[in-house]
């Protein structure tokens, strides 16, 4: 690299072995240069010639360094002041040394440059041997597996896995339980493993979305041997309800597919859907006192179509037929409704005598919404409840119960017409409406 410009920049001017106004070696010094001064009186006389024998004096001296040459450590070099490489050097020898006092400070967030792992604690290498099983309690962060782990011998280090699970996307994935895993296993292994189904010793239950409470029952107490009773005596107080579900159950057993230890009891069985809820459904930003409207919508969006692209319109009826002085006069009149009013599933729609039944449930015979949600919703309807699509639609009737085809419709004639259309469908296919 050619550096001859550092001269006059960073350390100071630089010009070589001969500083300015030195003459070069051998050359003749004119002879005015050493024309005596006037005459003087005696003091400055003596004073004079006390400065030309110390000059004298310094001139032997040069003279003496000049003929020894090769002798001499500093012949043929830059004077030490003038080593334009001396402090370039260390002002790298202080950022390599700052960089390698943060890596070994920081450790993690902190590239590595050579000076050894950058992950706190170390890793084992490998799937690992063996087999140890650790519990993952419901709340747990990546920290606390982690620490879980490291107590039972599954990683090296609880730091490393916090690590290595907050840089996988689903790590979020991971569910309280039991899970089967190896000794000394790498961090990254250790995390695969528990994500790979199979893996949770507990027994796997799915509950479907659009349920009664009483049904989630049923299937919970069949996959996990549990009592029934044990169910319907639980304290909703004790299932960490959010505050807008005024303690009520129904609507906040989120459905999905759960895995529960053999001993898992009832009441932690529903605290731990009750938690999947409150983590699916917080990040829609519904307001406490809001909240338990939008479920009852979602539950009626649930139990009146699949919730899917027409989830968003189903809504928006319920919305418009809740509009007082309407055609509607405020009343849904909704068949979901009427079912879960009576505890009867099985049918499409409802006869006369079951319209007529007295409950508060009932929309064809009160107005408004009913007191809370009639199911346990997913969350496409959550979603569609709240934020109903834009429409003036007052009615609609799925026509087609294999596809689930749905027909909207804002005036009467217009649904009676897609009422015919349903019908005829029903009549082609005996036994599925």
């Amino acid at each position: 690299m050619n550096d001859s410009h550092l001269g006059n920049s960073l350390f100071g001017r630089d010009d070589g072995d001969n500083p300015a106004g030195a003459r070069p070696e051998g050359e003749e010094v004119p002879a005015e240069r050493h024309r005596l001064p006037a005459e003087r009186p005696p003091a400055t006389r003596a004073a004079a010639r006390r400065r030309a024998e110390a000059r004298a004096e310094h001139d032997a001296e040069l003279a003496y360094v000049d003929e020894r040459g090769g002798d001499d450590d500093y012949d043929d070099r830059p004077a030490r002041g003038r080593r334009p490489w001396i402090p370039l050097l260390l002002a790298l020898a202080l950022v390599v040394g700052g960089g390698f006092v943060a890596v070994r400070t920081l450790g993690v967030g902190m590239p590595s440059l050579g000076f050894g792992s950058s992950q706190a604690g170390g890793d084992y290498e490998g799937e690992g041997s063996g087999q140890v099983d650790v519990k993952v309690e419901q709340g747990d962060s990546g920290s606390a597996i982690g620490a879980r782990l490291q107590e039972a011998g599954v990683v090296k280090s609880g730091s490393t896995f916090a690590q290595v699970f907050a840089t996988n996307p689903d790590a979020s994935k991971i569910q309280p339980g039991t899970y089967r895993l190896r000794k000394e296993m790498s961090s990254s292994s250790a995390l695969t493993l528990m994500l790979t189904p199979g893996s949770r010793t507990g027994q796997a239950v799915t509950i479907p979305e659009g349920l009664w409470a009483s049904e989630i029952y049923a299937r919970l107490a069949k996959a996990t041997n549990t009592p029934i009773g044990d169910y319907t005596e639980v304290d909703p107080k004790q299932l960490g309800l959010p505050p807008g579900a005024s303690n009520r159950v129904e609507g906040y057993l989120f459905p999905s597919t759960y895995e529960f230890d053999p001993k898992t009891s009832a009441t932690d069985q529903l605290k731990r859907m009750v938690a999947e809820f409150k983590r699916q459904v917080r990040p829609l930003g519904i307001r406490a006192d809001n909240l338990n409207r939008v479920m009852t919508v979602a539950s009626i969006v649930q139990g009146e179509s699949r919730a899917g692209a027409d989830g968003p319109k189903v809504a928006r009826v319920v919305e418009n037929r809740l509009k007082p002085g309407g055609e509607t006069a405020g009343r849904l009149q909704m068949d979901s409704t009427v079912h879960y009013a009576i505890k009867k599933r099985g049918t499409v729609t409802t006869t006369a005598q079951q319209r007529e039944t007295d409950s508060p449930y009932n929309t064809y015979r009160n107005q408004g919404l009913p007191p809370g949600p009639i199911n346990n919703p997913g969350v496409a309807a959550i979603k569609a409840a709240a934020a109903p699509a834009e429409g003036n639609w007052l009615y609609f009737v799925t026509v087609n119960q294999e596809t689930g085809e749905t027909k909207f419709a804002e005036t009467k004639p217009e649904h009676d017409k897609n009422v015919r259309e349903f019908r005829t469908w029903c009549r082609d296919n005996p036994g599925k409406c």
